[in-house]
């Protein structure tokens, strides 16, 4: 459920996760719009884990975990108003290479290790993702084929397409084929759910689970799939709704 709350939790807001900055970014929507088209969804998707949350009580976790420094109220402010600058520069308030100036400038002088500490294969993994969709969407017969897919059902063949390439690089290979960002923004939200390999916040939580319980993989993916096409069904008729509602 954790892994669910991550992939569905993020899809109302345009930085919650990196499709939507990606896809606000492209298609340049307007900020009132997109929140009133992730809005059903997200309500949707928030009453279903909300519900699963309240039936199901599972045996309690056992998390060991050094105990860290609390930082300063300086430094938290500072942080905070970092936090404040970067949201602003996603709603185009600021200009990004002001914000990212900020940013790198204050990390260097508060907290150099931040930076060593910085996850850049994952951030290589995504500029891989776009490296690949922009060199296969140049593929003349990959491009009439998309674009014929893409245009008789963006919401349903986006949902697809995620299950087998993943969300992000789905959202960034498919904009390229259809102006319908409305049913494309919801397809790579909630395609995240669905295989394992339909998101990277999945795939994370896959290999931490075998990391932690070598033993069950099996029973984990077999309740991962029950539960993530379960709420991935009920989602696609949100998503539907969502698309005549905006029509």
């Amino acid at each position: 459920m954790q892994n669910i709350a991550a992939n569905l939790g993020g899809m109302l807001t345009p930085f919650g996760n990196p499709q939507n900055l990606y896809l606000f970014s492209f298609y340049e929507i307007p900020t009132a719009q997109f929140f009133a088209v992730m809005a059903i969804p997200f309500a949707v998707a928030f009453l279903l884990i909300l519900g699963v949350c309240l039936t199901v009580r599972p045996d309690p976790a056992v998390v060991s975990a050094r105990p860290r420094k609390a930082p300063s109220l300086w430094r938290s402010v500072v942080y905070g108003l970092l936090f404040a600058l970067s949201v602003l520069i996603v709603f185009r308030v600021f200009p990004y290479y002001w914000g990212l100036l900020a940013v790198v400038a204050a990390l260097l002088l508060l907290d150099f290790k931040a930076i060593l500490h910085v996850d850049y294969g994952l951030l290589l993994t995504f500029c891989a993702f776009f490296v690949f969709s922009g060199n296969l969407a140049r593929i003349p017969q990959v491009e009439d084929a998309l674009g014929s897919l893409v245009a008789l059902d963006p919401l349903a063949f986006g949902t697809l397409s995620c299950q087998i390439i993943s969300n992000v690089p789905s959202a960034v290979l498919l904009s390229r084929f259809t102006q319908d960002y409305v049913r494309l923004l919801v397809a790579v939200n909630i395609g995240g759910l669905g295989t394992p390999i339909a998101s990277l916040a999945s795939l994370i939580t896959l290999n931490n689970y075998r990391r932690f319980c070598p033993g069950g993989t099996k029973r984990y993916i077999l309740l991962f799939l029950a539960l993530n096409f379960s709420f991935l069904a009920v989602l696609l008729g949100a998503g539907y709704l969502t698309a005549f509602l905006m029509a």
